[in-house]
Order: structure tokens, then C-alpha cells, then sequence
């Protein structure tokens, strides 16, 4: 029988080898920026010409090459980087495999220009598709130069699905990124046909990098969140909630300086985000993860793009944990978004006579009545003292009070405070629906949320389904302060519920809670399935927009969220209150 099985030349072999290495221009790009960073560069300059396609040169001015080491690296499975098998589990390195070059000189023509400090004068080595065809000396500083020419020319099929200069220029522009943001401290360049697209000098932090590629007006937006455990250790910046907008969202995930995609860890920073952003607005996220030896596997696919964590549970909460504790650090802030936006649709009508109704005298009444009436009760604990509301009074608005003191109640919806340097608008069912729910989280993680006894339960008619669901969660509502049972088919008896909710609605909130809890995800761990039914419940709870409040009432809410984190944003993650500066209401009345 003849012989079926060949062995494969190695033209062949690397070309193969290629296609796993070698996706498009941007995975050359990469590769050689990888090696320049292993090489101990402190500056990589990239241009491309026809988003690579055409031309690709990279350099750097690393520790370099001498001669006998630039043509050794033409050589698949030789590298600097490992010895033996067990190096893997420790690898720092970038590139580790021995493939890049060779799979790149595979599949183009290749240039390699390199000098190490040891060498009088440096080495040019000249490969066509995985041939060497010519080594000769040249006179050069210390680093290495690869230039890449015709990517795929020899493999045309491979040619035919690449996307458009455009496209592929803006794929090598997201990896230089990537890895600008991973290395701060060295300086990146990148040119596409002469025209600059990245131009980022060495700095210090993260933080600095973001604002050199964004701006500083994004990089001022972020704020740090870190967390350390076991040996993990994670530095992370994110956006504040109140600047989060709609449109391109930038999240960033590094360990142990390597970029990787983990879109289950970024949909667990968002999670962390919950109650503080609207739903479908994804805030910016830059995390650097450090683990230890051996508890990330950085070998799952050749272009390294993606790992695997030994302890996913750790790096999870890891993260989610940074990002919260952030967040309240950050305390209480107004929705400058929406207070700008509101300055620029307001108009000044110059007409050379106030405006009035038909017949009425121009006189202006300066009574304001009706805004500071009694309202129905005590809404929370007026945590401020007497002479906190004296002071304030007076017009101490010192730093203690941030958010003012109470001036009057609009529609009987918002409160206007006014403030050292200006004037805060708040809306009250919001405000107070956020701080209701931080209050419940913290009774949930002390000592639980304290219960009050109906004097006659409540019975709530639901639909048979809603009805079995919310009965089989019974004992995780209990732990919140909500006693329910069932009551015959497609209905349930509410015997007590939170105390903090005081007089709520409790047909409302259990329709609500039912269809509310029916989304919520079995996978969630249980303390987050409990604060997602905080949520709904704080909603049902808090002060509706139409209750009059009086002067005390209002101070109370105010100073209550000054104490309270994230009281910026309620649990929907719209802004609970607005803030408007002096100067800039000055300038709507023309007075700067």
C-alpha cells in the first residue's frame, strides 16, 4: 500500500504555523511590539503604510541582538524567554512561544535590523517567505528594526479576506493602545502613511496615559478602585457614575501587564455598577490585575489575547469588590451632564418688558408661599442637629454642608437648597429612594433589616406563577424584613414587611417585587440576589414625588445624603439632584 502520511516542508509547516499567529496586520503589529517590550524598550516607534498591508516597521531601542542570536530567531520554537515547560506557569514575558518571526517572515518579506551593546556593528537580515536569502553587518545604534513588506503575498487567499485600509488601520491603532495603556512608561509612537495617530510620551500612572489618549477631560471622570487578597492584587480606574454617558464605552483588562479580553469580567464590573448608572450605559473601565505565580494560564490560544485563571471566583470578586469600594469612596456627586445640559436649553428672551397676562398689573410679588408648609410626618431621622439647621440658616455653608440649606419645594416634587456658591435641585423620591437602600443593605449585612408586624395582613392577588416564584424566595424575603406566605392559588399573605419602608403601598410593592424577582438571576450569589430585591423594595418605599415636605424634613434629606454613598444616583441610575453654580446662573441673566 502506498504511503499516505508525508512529512510537510517546512515552507509549508510555517505557513500553517502563520495562520495561527498571523491573523491581519494588527497581529504583526502586536507580536513585534511585544518583543520590543520584552527587550526592555523604553521607546517603540510603529509606521504602517496601507493599514499595513503594504509596510509595517517597527523599532525599538532594546537590549537588541548580535549576529549568531538574529539568525537563530528565524527559527520556529527559539526564544529567550523560557527553558523548560515549568517556565510557563511563571511567564512575565510577553512572547514565549519562539513563533512570531518566524510565522510573520512566513508570509511577507522581512527585514531584521539589530545590535546588542557587545557588538561593534549591527546585523541586517533579509527573509522571503521563511527563506533567509542574504545576512550582512550595518552600522546601527543599540535595539532592533523589523520591517515587514507585503504581508500575505505569497498567500493570496489569506490576502482576500482582509478588511479595508481603514478598518485594518484601526485595529492596529486599538492594540497600540492597549498595550500604551498596559506600559506607560514607554514612550509609543504610531504613523499610518506619514500621518501621526498615536504620539504618547513616557508618564508615570494609568491615570496620565488615559488623558494622553482620550484627554484629560475623560481621564478626570476616573476614579481609583483597588482591592488586595491572597496575594492578588488589582488597580483599577473607573468611571464615576454621574459622568457616565451614552455612546463608545472603553473597558481595559491587564494581568500582570499582559492585555487579555474577559467579556464575563466585564460584565461583572457592570453588575458592580448596578443601582448607580441607567440600564444599556456602559461606564469606562481600566483594570491591572497582578496575580501570582502560577494562577493564570496565558497559553490558552497563540495570540495570547485570552487567559485562564485558576481562581475566576477571586479575580471576579476581586473586581467587583474594587469597583464598589471605589464608588462609595467617591460619596455623593452632582449629574454635571445633566445640569449643563439644562443650562444650554434655557433662553433669555429680550423683549424691554416683563412678560404678563392680559390686563394684570406689572408688579413683581416677592410672597413665596405655600413651599415650606407642614407636610405629613417625619420622613427619616432628622439626623441633623438643631444647630446644624441654625447654622445653615444663618448662611454657614461651610464644607460640613455641601448640599445647603433648604430654600422652598417645587410642585411638591423638588427641593432647591442653596449653597456657598450656588444652588442644588433635588428630587426627592429619588434621593430618598437611594437612601432607603443603602440603609436596607447595611441592616442586611449587620444585624438584618427590622421588621414591623401588619396589624391585619395583607392579602396580594397575583398571577398563579408570580404567585409560586415569590413564595419559594420566602426565606431570602424574610431576611429582608418581608414575611410573606401563601394564600390559596394566585395569592399570597403579607404578614410583616421593612420597617424602614414605614406606610408603603404594600399591593404595589408586592405586584412589583413578584414580576421584579421572576428576572432576577439564579446564578447571582445570594447577597446580590438580596440587594436586587433591596432595590425594588426601596422604590415602593421611599417618599413619592407629590408629598409636601416642611423646611426640618427637607435639611434631614439633605444632610442624610451628604453621609450617604453614592446618594448622586438613584436606583435606576438617574441623578438624584442637579447642581448649579452661581457664576453660570450669572451668566444666563447676562451678568458676566
Amino acid at each position: 500500500m502506498a504511503r499516505r502520511i508525508q512529512v510537510l516542508p517546512d515552507v509549508v509547516a510555517n505557513q500553517i504555523a502563520a495562520g495561527e499567529v498571523v491573523e491581519r496586520p494588527a497581529s504583526v503589529v502586536k507580536e513585534l511590539v511585544e518583543n520590543a517590550l520584552d527587550a526592555r524598550a523604553s521607546r517603540v516607534e510603529v509606521a504602517i503604510e496601507r493599514g499595513g498591508k503594504r509596510r509595517i516597521r517597527v523599532s525599538d531601542d532594546g537590549v537588541g541582538m548580535g549576529r549568531e542570536d538574529a539568525l537563530l530567531c528565524m527559527d520556529r520554537h527559539a526564544t529567550s524567554k523560557i527553558a523548560a515547560a515549568g517556565d510557563l506557569e511563571g511567564i512575565r514575558t510577553f512572547g514565549f512561544r519562539g513563533e512570531a518571526l518566524p510565522s510573520i517572515a512566513a508570509v511577507s518579506r522581512l527585514t531584521l535590523d539589530t545590535r546588542d551593546a557587545e557588538e561593534e556593528v549591527g546585523t541586517r537580515v533579509l527573509v522571503d517567505g521563511g527563506q533567509i536569502n542574504s545576512v550582512e553587518d550595518l552600522p546601527r545604534r543599540r535595539g532592533t528594526t523589523v520591517e515587514v513588506r507585503n504581508l500575505f503575498y505569497n498567500a493570496p487567499a489569506r490576502a482576500k479576506f482582509l478588511k479595508s485600509v481603514s478598518a485594518e488601520t484601526r485595529v492596529i491603532s486599538e492594540a497600540m493602545t492597549g498595550l500604551a495603556l498596559a506600559n506607560p512608561q514607554v514612550t509609543f509612537m504610531l504613523t499610518s502613511d506619514d500621518r501621526s495617530l498615536l504620539d504618547l510620551p513616557a508618564v508615570d500612572d494609568a491615570a496620565a496615559r488615559v488623558g494622553q489618549v482620550w484627554g484629560a477631560d475623560q481621564s478626570s471622570t476616573l476614579i481609583l478602585a483597588s482591592h488586595s487578597e491572597n496575594g492578588f492584587d488589582l488597580k483599577g480606574l473607573v468611571q464615576r457614575p454621574d459622568a457616565v454617558k451614552p455612546g463608545v464605552r472603553r473597558s481595559y483588562l491587564f494581568v500582570n501587564g499582559r492585555p487579555f479580553r474577559a467579556p464575563q469580567l466585564v460584565k461583572a464590573a457592570e453588575r458592580g455598577y448596578r443601582t448607580t448608572i441607567p440600564e444599556g450605559v456602559r461606564p469606562w473601565m481600566f483594570f491591572y490585575l497582578q496575580v501570582p505565580k502560577g494562577h493564570v494560564d496565558v497559553n490558552v490560544h497563540p495570540a495570547k489575547a485570552e487567559v485562564r485563571f485558576r481562581e475566576p471566583g477571586m479575580v471576579r470578586g476581586l473586581i467587583v469588590g474594587a469597583l464598589r469600594h471605589g464608588l462609595d469612596a467617591a460619596g455623593h456627586r452632582a449629574s454635571t451632564t445633566v445640569s449643563q445640559a439644562a443650562l444650554g436649553a434655557m433662553q433669555r428672551e429680550v423683549t424691554g418688558e416683563f412678560p404678563t397676562a392680559t390686563g394684570a398689573p406689572k408688579v413683581f410679588s416677592r410672597k413665596f408661599s405655600g413651599a415650606v408648609e407642614a407636610g405629613q410626618g417625619v420622613l427619616m431621622p432628622a439626623t441633623a442637629p438643631v444647630s446644624a439647621n441654625e447654622r445653615i440658616k444663618e448662611g454657614d455653608f461651610s464644607d460640613t454642608f455641601p448640599l445647603g440649606a433648604a430654600r422652598g419645594q417645587l410642585h411638591d416634587t423638588y427641593i432647591v437648597a442653596q449653597t456657598s456658591d450656588g444652588l442644588v435641585i433635588v428630587d426627592q423620591h429619588a434621593a430618598h429612594e437611594r437612601l432607603v437602600y443603602e440603609q436596607m443593605k447595611r441592616a442586611l449585612s449587620e444585624k438584618g433589616v427590622a421588621r414591623q408586624l401588619l396589624l391585619i395582613p395583607e392579602v396580594v392577588e397575583l398571577d398563579p406563577g408570580y404567585a409560586d416564584r415569590l413564595c419559594a424566595r420566602s426565606e431570602q424575603l424574610t431576611e429582608l424584613g418581608l414575611v410573606v406566605e401563601p394564600f390559596g392559588d394566585g395569592a399570597v399573605l403579607v404578614r410583616e414587611t421593612p420597617a424602614l419602608l414605614g406606610e408603603a403601598n404594600i399591593v404595589g410593592l408586592v405586584q412589583n417585587l413578584a414580576e421584579a424577582i421572576d428576572d432576577f438571576s439564579v446564578t447571582l450569589p445570594l447577597r446580590e440576589r438580596l440587594e436586587e430585591v433591596c432595590s425594588t423594595m426601596a422604590c415602593h418605599g421611599s417618599v413619592r414625588a407629590g408629598r409636601r415636605l416642611n423646611v426640618n424634613e427637607m435639611n434631614a434629606l439633605l444632610r442624610e445624603m451628604e453621609s450617604t454613598p453614592r446618594s448622586g444616583q438613584c436606583n435606576h441610575g438617574r441623578p438624584t439632584y442637579v447642581e448649579l453654580k452661581l457664576a453660570d446662573i450669572e451668566r444666563l441673566f447676562g451678568r458676566r
